[in-house]
């Protein structure tokens, strides 16, 4: 079956993100125990309303202080959580214009607000491009849909707005919870274990 539809994860697939560098920073402001809040892998459930859009970014940093006993500002709690971000690897976005016109392009992504705007604004002040959403036919973000991925409901709406078929479909992502639950649903995979898209499009003959 050929491959019509393409959906790219965006956290380490496209974007460049590194938690050490928050957890750092954190600890540079008396948060020892960052790690242990919020991770890739797990996070308590602050973060999980953030990244579905139940709290809005203020109500998060309120929410922040009381959970770490702290009284930091506003800007400094956006300023360390934004530390994870680093910047999109120059080829990856040549590599969305490229395929743009071949095939239906899609993120999939679990974020929020606070980091949506962080990475925007990378994106055009270092690489003049407006936003993420210009590169791809749509951009899915759990802060505005409501949904986190490996719910498969998540996968589920991308399929369903845009009448894909799985079995025509590949979603690149890193985190394997992820690749599972979109294989459940019949869609083609690939486990991204570095920052490369150009190899996991060249796996597929895409390219």
């Amino acid at each position: 079956m050929i491959i019509k539809n393409i959906i790219f994860d965006l956290g380490n697939v496209l974007l460049k993100i590194n938690t050490e560098l928050s957890k750092e920073a954190f600890k540079n402001h008396g948060i020892s125990n960052f790690d242990s809040l919020y991770t890739l892998a797990n996070q308590v459930n602050l973060f999980d309303e953030l990244e579905t859009g139940k709290i809005t970014e203020f109500e998060f940093y309120e929410k922040f202080r009381i959970i770490t006993k702290t009284n930091l500002e506003n800007e400094t709690i956006e300023k360390c959580w934004n530390e994870l971000i680093r910047d999109y690897p120059q080829e990856n976005l040549e590599i969305l214009k490229q395929i743009k016109n071949s095939y239906n392009t899609f993120i999939i992504s679990n974020t929020n607000k606070i980091h949506y705007n962080h990475y925007t604004s990378i994106l055009k002040q270092n690489h003049g491009i407006e936003n993420l959403e210009s590169l791809v036919k749509k951009a899915y973000f759990s802060h505005e849909c409501g949904l986190r991925k490996p719910d498969k409901n998540f996968f589920l709406l991308v399929l369903n707005k845009n009448d894909l078929i799985p079995k025509e479909t590949l979603f690149i992502d890193d985190d394997i919870r992820n690749i599972k639950a979109a294989k459940e649903l019949g869609i083609k995979t690939y486990h991204l274990e570095k920052l490369n898209i150009e190899k996991a499009l060249k796996n597929y003959n895409l390219l």
